[in-house]
């Protein structure tokens, strides 16, 4: 179990080292692909973006770490926050500091791993994220 398991409803996009771009965590939703285009469609491919919509953030930065895919590529991290969480990230700032101690060590774990992860991988809990 992380030390600051993710709240149930953030959904978090990334990839690793070898593996490709994906969802890690779910939000909540069976298939997070809608929420997170919605959330993201008004946004360009910045590689730093924050946008708060009436009820979620969309927040993209890349890896505070500076880890790199095989190809070179600095590893971006997207999150769609919603809930009370959603009122704690008014910047891009306020997400690295809010968000990324929830993710960090779970990313740690998984993101030079040869093959993508599971959600066992990552360390969460069902009760964590319940849809994973």
């Amino acid at each position: 179990m992380s030390a600051h398991p993710p709240p149930a409803t953030l959904i978090w996009a990334t990839r690793g080292h070898t593996w490709g771009f994906r969802f890690l965590l779910t939000g909540g939703h069976p298939d997070p692909l809608p929420a997170y285009e919605r959330a993201f469609a008004d946004l360009q491919d910045e590689p730093i973006t924050y946008q708060r919509s009436a009820e979620e953030v969309a927040l993209r930065f890349p890896d505070p770490l500076d880890r790199r895919d095989t190809a070179g590529r600095v590893i971006p991290h997207e999150f769609v926050i919603s809930g009370p969480l959603a009122d704690k990230v008014n910047s891009v700032e306020d997400g690295q500091q809010t968000i990324w101690p929830l993710v960090a060590a779970a990313y740690a774990k998984v993101w030079n791993t040869k093959t993508a992860p599971s959600p066992t991988d990552l360390g969460f809990t069902t009760s964590d994220n319940p849809q994973q």
